[in-house]
């Protein structure tokens, strides 16, 4: 299976960010490679969840290309938030005033990601792209001028072909920023999650497919989650520890994380028999500051999870990575390559930095943020809308920090004076 075709670009990646850039790109005419390593249609852990806002992003009303019904199991609209699995607060997404500035009915699409990226993937080859899955990128030959040369096996033989532009979206442990030298500091967290059999009636009894279920306080540092599924439940843990440590390697925390999943299982009880679960664990590159996501010649730019663009306080990747790599295409098609590390900039860092600001605050003291934040009749709207980029954490960061200070004269006792100086390193 060799190969020495030249392309105007090759991407190499088939999860959101590299769908996405992929599609853009051909349906402008452009000669595209689109390569997965995994065949096609591949599992990959995720909890699945977006903002219904991805339709924009996706210019599903535009192009009517892509049909909602094909990959969304469930649509999510209220939030069952809980506190080391006790006091429970269901909250409405759309609960809170509608005006003209506010006006979107909000909801959660839930999907599974083997489904949801292989639609992406026929919308791209529908467009144009060349699909070549099952297929491992080895090599990448970047010289000073010339054409990029990518050199990828599979079961059949190789692959080699060239390419004006090469685009990364391979994740946070990708083969392109480690063969063309970017990003070698990552803040790397993780998550470790299940898909649980669920019929629909049992268990808890909110337990339902209009809504999802969040614990604070039971993963220091993070989170654990539940999402409807159509025939499943996804139960997952994360940590996040947003100072800028690493913890991928630590199995002391993979085993909390996995005892925290069947406790959730427990709490809502779902039945389930442990020796039956599947555990999949899957880093998460956590923005920890803008970094280069292009190299020095700017014809090999990152997306998605290869550029570090997971939220640093929710931390869900699928609508950065989608417009990461719309913002990638644009950038080839109009000749911008040289100024996409600030394009990327532009539409991350402000928001981002403020939200790994609030992050290293929110999950340092859980208990405090929950009865004084998530609790708070507007919170859930707040987060959904900010989730769906109708919102930014710059644009509420004087009412939080000034609600933080309120609540904080009220609970003066205990470790006020290191939440103060916590708050004062937030502001």
């Amino acid at each position: 299976m060799s190969n020495n075709t030249h392309y105007d670009a090759i991407v190499v990646g088939a999860g959101p960010g590299g769908t996405t850039a992929a599609w853009e790109l051909a349906r402008h005419g452009a000669r595209v490679a689109l390569l997965e390593r995994r065949k096609l249609p591949r599992h990959k852990t995720c909890g699945g969840g977006m903002p219904v806002t991805v339709r924009q992003l996706l210019q599903i009303d535009v192009t009517h290309d892509l049909a909602p019904e094909t990959f969304v199991e469930a649509k999510v609209r209220y939030l069952r938030h809980t506190f080391r699995f006790a006091s429970p607060y269901l909250a409405s997404l759309n609960y809170g005033p509608a005006d003209e500035e506010n006006p979107s009915d909000l909801e959660l699409w839930m999907v599974q990601r083997s489904i949801f990226d292989n639609a992406l993937t026929q919308r791209a080859a529908h467009a144009g792209a060349e699909v070549r899955d099952a297929l491992t990128v080895r090599r990448v030959e970047c010289a000073d001028t010339g054409p990029i040369r990518v050199a990828a096996e599979g079961e059949t033989g190789t692959w080699s072909a060239t390419c004006d532009f090469l685009i990364g979206a391979d994740g946070a442990n990708g083969v392109v920023a480690r063969q063309v030298g970017l990003r070698r500091e990552r803040a790397i967290a993780i998550a470790i999650e299940v898909e649980a059999p669920h019929r629909w009636g049992e268990g808890h009894e909110d337990l339902r497919p209009d809504v999802a279920h969040l614990d604070f306080g039971v993963v220091q540092g993070g989170y654990a989650w539940v999402f409807p599924k159509e025939n499943h439940l996804n139960v997952g843990a994360g940590c996040f520890r947003p100072q800028g440590q690493s913890v991928h390697g630590d199995q002391n925390l993979r085993t909390e994380l996995r005892k925290t999943i069947l406790d959730y299982l427990d709490y809502l009880n779902v039945p389930y028999r442990e020796e039956e679960l599947v555990f999949h664990a899957h880093p998460l590159p956590i923005w920890n500051g803008l970094d280069t996501v292009q190299n020095e010649r700017a014809n090999v730019l990152l997306v998605g999870d290869a550029a570090g663009l997971i939220n640093p306080f929710f931390g869900d990747g699928i609508y950065s990575a989608i417009r990461s790599g719309s913002i990638a295409a644009r950038a080839i098609l109009e000749g911008r390559t040289t100024t996409y590390t600030h394009a990327i900039g532009e539409a991350f860092r402000a928001n981002f930095d403020a939200a790994l600001r609030f992050a290293r605050f929110f999950y340092r003291w859980p208990g405090f943020c929950y009865r004084h934040g998530v609790l708070r009749p507007y919170a859930t709207r707040t987060a959904v809308r900010i989730l769906a980029g109708e919102l930014t954490f710059p644009d509420i960061s004087r009412r939080i920090i000034r609600r933080i200070r309120q609540a904080m004269a009220v609970e003066r006792g205990g470790p006020y004076s290191r939440r103060l100086r916590d708050l004062e390193m937030m502001e």
